[in-house]
């Protein structure tokens, strides 16, 4: 479930530029919001550090995010991963089978970080601000955040600080966990458009939202 988590994380935190003028340290590019109809779509980097282990494990991929309908996370190499989360649950595919389908009931977190996903598309920081500690800070023509939980002894939630920076949209995540692992996350070619889905996407998302 952590690399689950992790994939949740990243996507939470694709429009996190946008906070209230209460959580700003000082006013600094403004993030792009998205507006109903519309679909963020990129491609991103993952590097896995891990104690042991002298390289990072990496992997690349592309995702989509529809607001209200879900996210699709297809992780291409080196194996083709396709997870899905849904208000209704998860689902993942592995090389076009699918291998796991959860519901929200029996996920708790993913819930509680689908929920704060929704506030950070709509601009309703709440949410965010209810579980993490929220830092915000200029850096350069962007901006940077530092999150850190507010409850750190939570184990459905094994995250010891996450540290994000983009411009209109996120760029960069890293994600620390209490071990010392981490994880990066670098999106690139992001583009909001107001294209539908593809029927493929759609069926994944249907898909998931049927548990």
């Amino acid at each position: 479930m952590i690399s689950v988590l992790r994939v949740m994380i990243g996507c939470l935190l694709l429009l996190a530029g946008g906070l209230s003028p209460s959580y700003a340290a000082q006013p600094i590019v403004e993030a792009t919001k998205m507006k109903e109809g519309q679909i963020l779509r990129g491609q991103f980097e993952q590097e896995r550090h891990l104690k042991g282990f002298q390289a990072p494990l990496k992997s690349t991929g592309k995702f989509v995010l529809s607001p209200g309908k879900g996210l699709i996370w297809a992780t291409e190499a080196p194996f083709a991963v396709t997870t899905v989360m849904s208000p209704g649950g998860l689902l993942q595919e592995v090389r076009g089978k699918e291998t796991m389908r959860l519901s929200a009931s029996k996920l708790p977190f993913m819930s509680k970080l689908y929920a704060m996903l929704g506030g950070a598309l709509t601009g309703d920081w709440r949410a965010l601000s209810s579980t993490f500690n929220v830092v915000r800070k200029p850096q350069g023509d962007g901006w940077s955040l530092e999150l850190t939980p507010l409850n750190p002894d939570d184990p459905a939630f094994p995250i010891k600080s996450i540290q994000a920076k983009g411009k209109a949209l996120l760029e960069e995540v890293e994600i620390l966990k209490p071990d010392g692992d981490r994880d990066r996350l670098i999106f690139r070619n992001q583009k909001i458009d107001t294209t539908a889905p593809t029927a493929q996407e759609a069926a994944l998302l249907e898909t998931a939202a049927k548990q």
